[in-house]
């Protein structure tokens, strides 16, 4: 083994879950993620100096998958699943390997790039999901949207909200000015039947009837959002559901049917989870449904001439479910271990961001707030500290991110990543300690070996828990 204390975070960067895709394909190593050796075509990230730089705002477009894994993408080591519209997005920006959502499952994460915060410091953020309409995210409080509009901004929503329902709840609410999408966490992709049993369909705050497959329902709206011929700078968020359950593809309608009519007979919950469905084959073709759907997407920013001077980032709102393909990660959705929270993540902007690049550095969602706020000239509210801090230096001006601790906390679970190590309690309060450079798979445990560091990583864990709300206590 290396000798920990004499190596870099720099270089362990380089040794965990590290390239793209190997040249020559083969089986996984144990020691590291299939795509750990980097792709000639890749290299470390660098900033872009010299040249001329655009001194207008740029759009954003933020793309959500939902429940998509971390190496669910080829460019991220998935052996079956083909996604090269995904992939190209990656080469013509930059890849990041080691980047990871707010939380465990959709809502809390939802919550935390939203608002920039850690989910547990919203009476909202608590609910591991969303699960009825008492809770949501508060209107009162800032949003990326809100700011950016009051920054001048145009804001919509596309897809999946999951942060309330109506009539307390809506993005409209919190400062897109338009949505068109589903406000909770899953539904049948054709009836549009869904978490609390009802029609989930929505424009603005009205029903709205289409029972195409979702997906491509979506596809369009964004498709023609991006074409219009905007007067100011946006903000679309483009929230997929794909590849949530239940497990429908375009041609799965009479599936779909019949998962339908056991919702409205009353096994709302249990018809949505699609226990008795799915396959590896049936989330591949998902994936590729919606690697296909955003393809589109792009397509349509191109010919509308604004692809140079717009963001994009495309990221996953938690890790991989049922079929997900994740090696060398262990565990998956609702949980901490590196399965559950570490996702793809891809941004794009050629106006000021070189192609080709691979970055290693650790990132996680509420960052992105910070990000995108620096860079469409939006201030925070001093009244809602920020809990991410901005990449706009390292990605614009080759600035080192700032040593700090990422922090998540769930109920029954509990992580904190300082640098290459990483503490993590799990459901039966047993603390662990993992150097992930070494271990991205979090099989060797040396919270005996090292329980200095075991406990002052405690201890940092537990002085950022005590600023957030506690949870209800459980009914």
């Amino acid at each position: 083994m290396p000798d920990i204390s004499r190596m870099s975070r720099r270089t362990f960067g380089g040794l965990l879950g590290g390239g793209a895709v190997p040249a020559v394909a083969g089986p996984a190593s144990a020691a590291g993620p299939a795509p750990a050796t980097a792709s000639p075509s890749e290299r470390p990230f660098r900033a872009r100096t010299g040249g001329a730089r655009t001194t207008r705002r740029p759009n954003v477009l933020f793309i959500l998958g939902d429940d998509l894994g971390w190496a669910d993408l080829s460019s991220y080591g998935a052996p079956h699943i083909k996604t090269p519209h995904l992939d190209r997005l990656a080469r013509e920006g930059v890849r990041f390997t080691q980047a990871y959502s707010g939380s465990a499952t959709c809502s809390p994460t939802r919550f935390s790039l939203y608002t920039g915060r850690y989910p547990g410091r919203t009476k909202g953020g608590l609910a591991e999901p969303i699960g009825n309409r008492t809770q949501g995210l508060d209107p009162g409080h800032p949003t990326l949207a809100s700011l950016l509009k009051k920054a001048g901004y145009a804001t919509a929503l596309i897809g999946k909200w999951h942060c309330g329902w109506l009539p307390d709840y809506s993005p409209t609410k919190s400062g897109w000015e338009e949505f068109f999408g589903n406000f909770g966490g899953a539904l049948e992709y054709f009836s549009k039947l869904g978490q609390l049993g009802d029609y989930d369909l929505y424009e603005g705050d009205a029903t709205y009837q289409d029972l195409r497959y979702y997906t491509t329902v979506l596809t369009e709206r964004a498709v023609e959002y991006v074409g219009r011929d905007h007067d100011r700078p946006w903000l679309l968020n483009l929230n997929f559901t794909t590849p949530h359950w239940p497990w429908l593809s375009e041609d799965d309608a009479e599936t779909g049917a019949g998962i339908a009519a056991k919702i409205r007979a009353g096994d709302v919950l249990g018809a949505l989870q699609h226990g008795d469905g799915g396959s590896v084959e049936k989330y591949t073709e998902m994936v590729q449904s919606l690697d296909a759907a955003i393809g589109t997407v792009l397509a349509a920013l191109r010919r509308s001439g604004q692809e140079e001077n717009t963001v994009v980032v495309f990221a996953s709102d938690n890790g991989g479910e049922r079929f997900s393909y994740q090696w060398p990660l262990s565990g998956g959705k609702s949980e901490l271990l590196e399965g559950g929270i570490r996702v793809p993540t891809i941004l794009r902007w050629p106006a000021r961001i070189d192609g080709r690049q691979v970055s290693h550095e650790p990132v996680y969602s509420p960052d992105w707030t910070a990000t995108l706020l620096e860079l469409g000239g939006a201030r925070p509210d001093p009244a809602y500290p920020l809990d991410g801090h901005s990449l706009a230096g390292y990605l614009l001006r080759g600035e080192r991110l700032p040593e700090r601790d990422l922090f998540w906390r769930v109920r029954g679970n509990r992580a904190l990543r300082r640098g290459e190590w990483k503490y993590y309690q799990d459901a039966h309060g047993t603390d662990h300690l993992y150097h992930l450079a070494t271990d991205a798979r979090e099989q060797a445990d040396l919270a005996a070996d090292r329980p200095e560091l075991l406990a002052e990583l405690k201890a940092a864990w537990e002085r950022i828990a005590a600023q957030l709300l506690p949870y209800p206590a459980s009914s």
